[in-house]
């Protein structure tokens, strides 16, 4: 999603960049401010508080995510290579993200933000589940598998994440997601 004004596109670029590195909790709005090259008056233009900003900058992590999903979908390729495709779009994804923005987010997050995440991934579990209803109909998905256990699996990727046993047995929080992910789409048998 492009972001017309340029003062709140360095704020965004600045804060997406250090939350993502560093975690939302251990960067302040003074930081963010003095990497954009921005004032503290500016910052408050466009946002109330760094809650607000992290907000946005999951909307906007969203509606890209949305788009490059659709954009997928919508190309004249096999399912499977659509799917292919989906997997690198989440490793992408998952591969900016630190563990202290994962920790911040997943494992210590307010109850305010859980929820607000929780809306966001589950308007995107809904779509995902849609499609693949859509692609299950068409025969590109097994049709003994039931669509609310597809659901079901995809809202409990993110309390696996959370596991810290399972967490210790990868190198990263993201390293786990893109394993829960591969599982997902091509379970245990080799391809």
């Amino acid at each position: 999603m492009e972001i017309d004004n340029q003062k709140l596109q360095q704020i965004y670029s600045t804060a997406k960049f250090m939350f993502m590195r560093y975690g939302f909790k251990r960067v302040s709005i003074e930081e963010i401010c003095r990497e954009a090259g921005i004032s503290k008056m500016t910052f408050y233009k466009f946002f109330s508080n760094k809650f607000d900003l992290l907000k946005f900058i999951l909307e906007q992590i969203t509606a890209d995510s949305f788009a490059e999903y659709r954009e997928i979908l919508a190309q004249d390729i096999p399912y499977a290579e659509k799917v292919k495709l989906m997997i690198q779009m989440k490793m992408k994804y998952t591969d900016e993200l630190s563990q202290e923005f994962f920790n911040d987010l997943y494992k210590n997050a307010e109850p305010e933000l859980v929820e607000f995440w929780q809306q966001k991934t589950q308007a995107m579990m809904e779509l995902v589940l849609e499609d693949l209803k859509a692609a299950q109909a068409q025969g590109d998905v097994r049709s003994e598998i039931k669509p609310e256990f597809i659901l079901y699996f995809l809202n409990h990727i993110f309390e696996m994440v959370k596991d810290d046993r399972l967490l210790r047995l990868y190198d990263s929080p993201q390293a786990l997601v893109n394993e829960l992910t591969r599982f997902f789409f091509y379970g245990i048998l080799p391809r």
